[in-house]
């Protein structure tokens, strides 16, 4: 049956969403409205294929008139949208072979806790510094950004900070407790991503979350404001603590480097990289490799042996580092996770099935 009320048919989509815990809605051309559960795509059933008018009438639907202007313009468009105060999803609107079509992430009303998300007790201790650069890293889709929202939530709840974010679109809402949370949205808060950062500091934030570590800039002005004494988290698509440093490295010019190796190995705290990984029974659980620096790391760092840093994870358990296959090693031992899919997810599946031999 065609679609009559596009803000109607909207609406039931995004509850359809919430209700079956999807964490994406995909509306394209020529397919069934899909949402992702658990990592698996899902047509919906009892929809009609998508018309390019239905389609394009959807995506509108999500966009107030200024947005529309941009859309058109730009062909594409990062943006957050809340259902009623039901729901609340981040959202990318993009052409595809000439058409419109719609990405859509579900974002929890409610920000889970370090323990309601099955990530190491040691985050706790993140939460307590009063200044350093803290990296949460992974594949887009797996916790980054979930993991971050708890970190804050709990400064909010238990320091009296003043909490800035500088996000693009924002995602999790804070609720104010003991901490000020100023939360700034490239496009409506700040012309842009920089004018945002260089403002940033004379703002008087005690901690920061910059929502992606985009460009050199962004880069530097994170390091410089944990430099100058305050607790900076941030994000990053990588795959490792040690593919991040050198990612982190190598955004400079070589002209550049040295001064952000120095700034690097003073400022970094820690690198928690994770991957959500299909749990038996249902559901998904986080692996994490946690990297902590320590002085060996930071001779590292500054010598650029950062090849090394892998063994150091590995042989520095004792001081709460884990290297990701020891943690799916972990899992698959708990019987949370398949061995199969530790093995998809390994970097390095030879070393972990010798780690499952060896324990």
């Amino acid at each position: 049956m065609p679609i009559t009320n596009y803000k109607d048919k909207l609406n039931d989509l995004l509850l359809q969403t919430a209700k079956q815990n999807a964490s994406d809605l995909h509306l394209a051309v020529g397919r069934r409205p899909t949402i992702r559960v658990d990592s698996v795509l899902i047509p919906l059933a009892q929809e009609s294929i998508l018309t390019k008018d239905e389609a394009e009438g959807l995506v509108l639907a999500l966009l107030s008139e200024e947005q529309k202007k941009t859309f058109l313009t730009e062909k594409q468009l990062d943006f957050s949208f809340n259902y009623e105060d039901k729901a609340r999803f981040r959202v990318n609107t993009y052409y595809q072979r000439g058409f419109m079509a719609a990405a859509l992430r579900l974002i929890p009303a409610q920000i889970r806790t370090i323990e309601e998300l099955n990530l190491p007790p040691l985050l706790h201790d993140f939460v307590k510094l009063n200044q350093g650069f803290i990296l949460v890293v992974g594949p887009a889709g797996h916790g980054k950004s979930t993991t971050l929202a708890a970190l804050l939530d709990e400064v909010n709840h238990t320091r009296n900070d003043h909490i800035i974010t500088v996000e693009d679109p924002i995602e999790y809402v804070f609720s104010q407790d003991r901490c000020i949370v100023s939360q700034r949205e490239v496009g409506s808060d700040t012309l842009s991503f920089h004018d945002a950062l260089r403002a940033v500091l004379r703002q008087d934030p005690d901690v920061m979350m910059i929502g992606e570590m985009r460009d050199p800039e962004t880069i530097s002005t994170a390091m410089t404001a944990a430099e100058t004494g305050h607790l900076v988290f941030s994000t990053l698509h990588t795959n490792s603590a040690s593919q991040t440093i050198d990612r982190v490295i190598d955004s400079f010019p070589p002209n550049q480097q040295g001064q952000i190796i120095s700034q690097l190995a003073s400022t970094l705290v820690a690198i928690v990289s994770e991957r959500l990984i299909p749990r038996l029974g249902g559901g998904r659980i986080p692996a994490a490799e946690i990297m902590l620096v320590n002085p060996a790391i930071r001779n590292l760092i500054r010598e650029r042996k950062i090849y090394q840093i892998d063994l150091v994870i590995e042989t520095s358990i004792q001081e709460g580092m884990i290297s990701l296959n020891r943690s799916l090693v972990n899992l698959v031992k708990r019987k949370e996770i398949s061995l199969e899919e530790a093995e998809t997810y390994s970097l390095n599946p030879a070393e972990l099935r010798i780690l499952l031999e060896r324990t």
